[in-house]
């Protein structure tokens, strides 16, 4: 690795933005209101949140990246523009973008930008043309690691700068969804709904169960998989040291819509993983535990590979919903912290905490905590448990906690071998 390799976090909240940087990611990247990849989606911020978000990644040292990368129209231009001088007055680090109106509004206010995957980028000359206007290059999910390296060897051999005079950066997605179309290029939705996916508006149609019917005898195919449309997700772990080999300058992780403690685990096992790779510590004992951190939160089942080992087409979820082996289960929130002591007060509104437990607390500013109940006191006497609506319930906690953040049981699911880790690790 010529430089250090940027890790890239989902940010679809405040409390994912948190868990993201202490979890130690070099950049975040999210969407303001409806112009990005999650228009539908509650996984957005504010144009007024910008200048917090900037903020918090500055003191994390981190960058921050504005997601505005759907197919723009005529009526959105104004809207884009508006958002695009926000974020530059902010300070935003740069704009993730795909349509070209989005690139030279951009460029125009001094931002750089990055070309988004949906651009589909799968060849030299293609990032020479948009090397006019973008900084880093997201290529395509559908290539190989030969490919990929033959790209990166070219922007070294030939010097191919972006406006800004950097050499262009290359960005490629490591780890979390995939789409069954083309670098998520998919029109299945907007057929079925008139809701496109190229605007943010997916509806996730080909998550669900399919059979397939012959329409002339009506004989239907006996398949071993009805998700037939819907890929397992994409994991880079076990082969991280072949990728960061490739020239990759930049690693993503995929989730905006994901939960915090997604978010942290991810980024901190992606993390551990490129720091292993540059100490010359990186082996399969540690990619075993570091899968066994990611098998405990969302996926749909992992492809290990994906095209990247030269497969020619991907791994089908088989289920729907999440294969995580721990699931999370809401109990209450945290009344008030007492930082003497490390003490917390919860106020138990939803379930029960007894010794021994596993709490998942999540928030704006604390991220994702998660750690086991070692003591218990309830009235200030020690206690074995603590009841639903329970008062005057405290314990000592690893880290500061907030007002108001919640507090979720953490319990393996049923079949689950997987030992106990902690995101206080």
């Amino acid at each position: 690795m010529a430089e250090a390799v940027e890790l890239t976090a989902p940010a679809g909240s405040m409390e994912s933005l948190s868990a993201a940087l202490r979890a130690g990611a070099n950049s975040v990247y999210f969407g303001v209101g409806r112009l990005n990849m999650r228009a539908h989606s509650s996984s957005n911020f504010s144009a007024d949140e910008l200048p917090k978000i900037v903020r918090k990644c500055r003191a994390a040292s981190a960058r921050a990246y504005l997601a505005l990368n759907p197919v723009i129209y005529d009526a959105d231009l104004a809207e884009m523009r508006g958002i695009c001088e926000a974020a530059a007055s902010a300070g935003v680090d740069g704009v993730i973008a795909t349509d070209i109106a989005v690139l030279r509004c951009a460029r125009s206010l001094g931002l750089p930008v990055h070309a988004s995957v949906q651009l589909n980028i799968c060849n030299v000359e293609a990032l020479k043309f948009y090397s006019q206007f973008v900084d880093v290059v997201v290529l395509a999910r559908e290539l190989s690691l030969e490919q990929i390296r033959q790209i990166a060897e070219a922007i070294e051999r030939e010097n191919i700068r972006g406006p800004g005079g950097k050499k262009i950066r290359v960005e490629i997605f490591a780890h979390g969804a995939l789409c069954m179309a083309i670098s998520g290029k998919c029109y299945l939705s907007l057929a079925s709904y008139n809701s496109s996916a190229n605007r943010g508006a997916c509806f996730q149609n080909c998550r669900r169960r399919y059979r397939v019917i012959d329409e002339e005898n009506g004989r239907e195919l006996i398949l071993d998989n009805k998700y037939i449309m819907s890929p397992k997700d994409l994991c880079t772990i076990g082969f991280l040291d072949k990728i960061l080999a490739s020239g990759v300058s930049i690693l993503k992780i995929e989730g905006r819509g994901r939960s915090p403690d997604y978010v942290y685990t991810v980024v901190k096992a992606y993390k551990e993983a490129i720091s292993a790779c540059a100490e010359g510590s990186f082996s399969q004992e540690r990619v075993s535990f570091w899968m066994e951190r990611l098998s405990s939160v969302f996926n749909r089942g992992f492809w290990e590979g994906g095209y990247y080992l030269g497969a020619q087409l991907g791994e089908w979820a088989g289920i729907e919903g999440s294969r995580a082996e721990r699931r999370k289960t809401y109990v209450g929130r945290v009344l008030n912290y007492y930082a003497r002591t490390q003490i917390a007060e919860l106020d138990l509104c939803a379930g029960a905490v007894s010794k021994g437990a596993e709490l998942l607390v999540t928030g704006p500013s604390t991220g994702a905590l998660s750690f086991q109940v070692r003591e218990l006191r309830v009235d200030e006497k020690d206690a074995e448990s603590a009841d639903k609506g329970s008062t005057g319930v405290t314990l000592p906690v690893p880290a500061k906690l907030r007002h108001n953040d919640k507090v979720y049981l953490l319990e393996p699911r049923t079949g689950s071998s997987r030992s106990r880790w902690s995101l206080s690790e």
